[in-house]
């Protein structure tokens, strides 16, 4: 019984720390789209994160305008996060 439960509480948490990474994506993608100001300290904590956590997609997308390689970068980033953690959190509550 004990063991069931800490893999249940472990998938939790790995579904939480994925839906916290892709809200980090979605926030710098909103904050990009509403030109939020850069010299904001939230604002650039935001785009650093969001900028560590998409460094493998980021400059995936070769699209002409800026807003579109930025929603599509940072967006797959945060789609991928979202469907791995929680698969993996989902595989360790059924075991």
């Amino acid at each position: 019984m004990s063991r069931y439960r800490s893999g249940n509480q472990a998938g939790r948490v790995i579904a939480v720390v994925a839906d916290v990474m892709a809200v980090i994506l979605g926030l710098w993608i909103l904050m990009y789209l509403l030109d939020a100001n850069r010299g904001n300290d939230l604002v650039q904590f935001v785009h650093d994160a969001a900028s560590w956590l998409a460094g493998w997609s980021r400059d995936l997308f070769t699209f002409d305008e800026e807003w579109a390689r930025v929603v599509a970068g940072y967006g797959l980033a945060a789609v991928v996060y979202l469907f791995v953690g929680h698969a993996i959190a989902g595989r360790m509550q059924r075991h």
